[in-house]
């Protein structure tokens, strides 16, 4: 399995975390039995729920786009440093964002999150070079 190929599953996993924080943040919020109805009067969400909304669609937003360009790379046999080093960026840049994001650390989050731009940046040029 190529490197690119085991980062995505990772990533993958990595989206489950997102999802989970999310989850439990507003869980905290509303309560167990609120989060077990149909919601049709959901309140805004607090600082914390609100932060762990942006979070995962952040990750969202950028993971598709990092799955097209790994899957890209594998499936063309263009794996290369350059893919590689895209790939560690992307994938390390989107653990470290997580707690900065949840704990509100600024602008140590937005450094991060430009690193793993990078990431897809180094991806994307080694996959049409």
């Amino acid at each position: 399995m190529t490197l690119e190929l085991t980062y995505l599953i990772w990533s993958a996993g990595l989206g489950l975390v997102y999802l989970s924080v999310q989850a439990a943040l507003y869980r905290r919020q509303i309560g167990i039995a609120e989060a077990n109805t149909t919601r049709d009067n959901e309140p805004d969400p607090d600082l914390m729920a609100g932060r762990g909304n942006r979070a995962l669609r952040n990750f969202l937003e950028t993971y598709g786009i990092f799955a097209a360009l790994a899957a890209g790379v594998t499936l063309a046999g263009t794996s290369d440093w350059m893919t590689e080093w895209g790939c560690h960026l992307y994938f390390w840049a989107r653990v470290v964002y997580l707690p900065l994001y949840i704990f509100g650390i600024s602008p140590a989050r937005s450094y991060v999150w430009t690193v793993s731009l990078l990431g897809l940046i180094l991806l994307f040029v080694g996959a049409v070079i």
